[in-house]
């Protein structure tokens, strides 16, 4: 129950990732290179975004 629990919450924080990444002001190319590295490798690819991702968001 508990790794289920966990997998959701990857998920969810995995979705929230991509949400932001699509909002950013970054290029395709780049958004694309995100997105795949968070699906690729859902808990590394969120820590790596988490600190190095694009922060901004566009109007």
């Amino acid at each position: 129950m508990l790794g289920f629990i966990g997998g959701i919450l990857v998920l969810a924080a995995d979705i929230w990732a991509i949400l932001n990444i699509f909002q950013s002001k970054e290029t395709n190319g780049k958004k694309v290179l995100w997105i795949v590295l968070v699906i690729a490798f859902p808990i590394f690819g969120l820590i790596i975004w988490f600190f190095l991702g694009p922060r901004d968001r566009s109007s």
